[in-house]
Order: structure tokens, then C-alpha cells, then sequence
């Protein structure tokens, strides 16, 4: 039995490279499933733990960081196991193992839909 799965592709053909996620918040109002989608990032983001821990891995100079590099949040580790968890489930970071270490990355993607959803569209003329 295989533990493969199909994932769908996601339409990159936006002007900003920004993964879909949902508009402005002042274009429209949102669908039922665009507002859970940010609220599961906002939520995520709504401790300052998980707050700093994005912040590390965002503001990593590589892109990345092993979960070596941004574990002194001052909580303990199976707390920031958690929070990196719960960070992941939101799609915020994506992870790969290497070896014993786990390295964490922000998606340029998600920032850049992150700060559309926030940006507020030019008034039309």
C-alpha cells in the first residue's frame, strides 16, 4: 500500500506570485472558506511564541532555519514543536528533514498573500 498522495497545483499566473488565499479586505467581503482560511493564519499567528518563531524563520538570512537556529523563544522544546506545528497546519511554514534536524520555510508566497490580504485597494477614480 502506498503513502502517496496527489497534491493539487496551484496557479502561480497571478501578477505577484502570491498563493491564493483571499482578496483585500476591502475589495470584497470574504467567501465562507476564504475567512476560515485566514482566520487558521491569524489564529496561528495570534500567540507571540508562533509569532517570533515565523518572525525567525521569515527573517532567516538562508530562507530557512533549522529548528536548531530558532528554539530559544524562551518556552520549552516540545512548546515550540507545537507551535511550529500548528504554524505548518496553517500553511504558513513548510518543513523538510534532514537528517536528525528539521528545517523550517516561509513560502514567499504565503508573505506576499498575507500582505495582499491586508493591503488596502486604491480608491477608483
Amino acid at each position: 500500500m502506498s503513502n502517496t498522495q496527489v497534491l493539487p497545483l496551484l496557479d502561480t499566473a497571478e501578477s505577484d506570485g502570491a498563493a491564493p488565499c483571499c482578496p483585500p479586505l476591502t475589495e470584497r467581503p470574504f467567501t465562507a472558506e476564504e475567512a476560515e482560511r485566514a482566520a487558521r493564519m491569524f489564529k496561528a499567528l495570534g500567540d507571540p511564541v508562533p509569532l517570533r518563531l515565523f518572525a525567525a524563520v521569515a527573517s532567516h538570512e538562508s530562507g530557512e532555519a533549522c529548528v536548531c537556529d530558532i528554539s530559544d523563544v524562551g518556552v520549552s522544546q516540545p512548546t515550540v514543536s507545537h507551535h511550529l506545528k500548528k504554524l505548518r497546519e496553517a500553511g504558513l511554514l513548510t518543513s523538510e528533514r534532514r537528517g536528525t534536524w528539521v528545517y523550517y520555510r516561509v513560502e514567499p508566497s504565503v508573505l506576499a498573500a498575507m500582505g495582499k490580504l491586508l493591503t488596502i485597494a486604491p480608491a477608483a477614480a
